[in-house]
């Protein structure tokens, strides 16, 4: 995909210069863009010439001058301008591969691209980095990466991606060490697989990388019904363990799915650092909760008002507590209703998963001014839900309002809502 503008940001350099949705940069001081990494590195300039393409085909080159810190203010549609690594992968728990059709394009394809890892917190695996890719990545100083990395065994990490490249992919983590490239590491529980004794071989490898890791999440394996291949799911004795065995270790956290399963208390802020691994679900529920103490809510409201929370099963209890508090409020009364997702099948618990369907059924019944989702069942940017159907088509649907907050971390867009009632 070239470098397409999707917007512009307001008062920035690109809106003064007229640059609108749908122009194409071709190059900044004649150099080709292949991704947002070119872009950010050629715009650190005082003075450049861009070369654009209008909508209408017109080619004009424009003179800049800026400060050499100061962004364009332009939102490309994509982060990467030319080809993405695709995925060499066939791994047994690859969520991907077990989608039915009929879903959102965007939700098919299987990229295993360093770029996007770097620029947008994305899992790679390493299988498919070349010495050209790592000749960039060195001088270009890039980093922290996301490195699914599921086991340091190497027999074993070619059995579970089904590439006989995956266990040579791990002397890339050597690699990073040996030129101080951090990364964020992932591992993908499948029980009677790559737990118990397997896992502690795992963190005892990663371990010995030191601060080249900054932090090791682990995750449960997503089984849906329709999986093909039978996998475990993991279980209250499985997560237990799991937390016991990570415990042991610096800089790894399981995710809340973990604690939920095992049947224990979310831990305390500390125990996730700085939460670097929150779109891998590991500590969102309490960043939520920490959040949610900060904010004073009103003694009462002007006149009654009802919300409804529609909401996950892994997020549940969290928001019971927090509507708890809110129904504290005179005049307020607020609810939670679970969404059970029978697209996928009982095993899956989060947010972004729920599709249009499942949420007409959970909600239909309910009596409530407002529905309150989080923004995290749209695609981003959107009002699209991921089978397709789209905000409006639940309202209308079930003739009900609805409060999207966008923020899935902070409960401040409901409460200064709230506070204007």
């Amino acid at each position: 995909m070239p470098a397409i503008v999707n917007s512009i940001i307001q008062n920035s350099i690109a809106e003064e210069i007229e640059i609108e949705s749908g122009d194409e940069i071709l190059s900044i001081d004649n150099n080709k863009l292949s991704d947002m990494i070119d872009y950010n590195f050629y715009c650190k300039s005082e003075s450049l010439t861009l070369e654009i393409k209008k909508r209408s085909g017109e080619i004009e080159l424009i003179e800049i001058e800026k400060d050499y810190d100061e962004d364009l203010g332009i939102i490309f549609e994509s982060a990467v301008f030319d080809k993405l690594k695709p995925c060499l992968n066939n791994c047994i728990f690859c969520f991907v591969d077990q989608q039915p059709k009929g879903l959102r394009n965007t939700l098919y394809i299987k990229d295993d691209d360093y770029r996007l890892s770097y620029l947008q917190g994305t899992y790679i695996t390493l299988t498919n980095l070349t010495e050209r890719d790592k000749d960039r990545i060195k001088k270009m100083h890039l980093g922290p990466f996301y490195v699914s990395v599921h086991t340091t065994n190497p027999e074993l990490r070619c059995k579970m991606l089904r590439n006989p490249n995956a266990g040579r992919a791990l002397e890339n983590l050597n690699w990073f060490r040996k030129n101080k490239i951090p990364f964020h590491a992932q591992i993908v529980l499948c029980p009677g697989i790559n737990d118990g004794q397997e896992l502690e071989r795992t963190l005892s490898d990663l371990a010995k990388l030191k601060n080249t890791v900054l932090s090791t999440a682990i995750v449960p394996v997503g089984i849906t019904q329709f999986r093909k291949e039978k996998l475990k799911k993991v279980d209250k004795e499985c997560a237990q363990e799991t937390i016991n065995i990570a415990s042991k270790y610096k800089r790894v956290c399981c995710s809340d799915e973990i604690f939920l399963l095992a049947e224990k208390e979310i831990p305390q802020a500390k125990y996730y650092g700085n939460f670097p691994q929150l779109d891998d679900g590991v500590g969102a529920i309490r960043l939520l909760l920490e959040d949610f103490k900060k904010h004073k809510l009103p003694k009462r409201l002007k006149k009654p008002v009802n919300f409804t929370f529609a909401t996950s099963y892994a997020a549940k209890s969290a928001i019971e507590y927090i509507c708890s508090e809110l129904n504290k409020t005179e005049n307020l009364t607020c609810s939670v209703k679970p969404v059970k997702s029978e697209y996928w099948g009982e095993d899956i618990t989060v947010a972004g998963l729920i599709t249009t369907d499942d949420l007409i059924k959970a909600i239909k019944d309910t009596d409530s001014d407002f529905i309150v989702i989080p923004s995290v069942m749209l695609k981003p940017f959107s009002e699209d839900f991921l089978d397709g159907k789209t905000l409006d088509y639940v309202k209308e649907t079930t003739k009900k309002n609805f409060f999207v907050v966008r923020d899935i971390y902070s409960i401040s867009e409901l409460i200064n809502y709230i506070n204007t009632l």
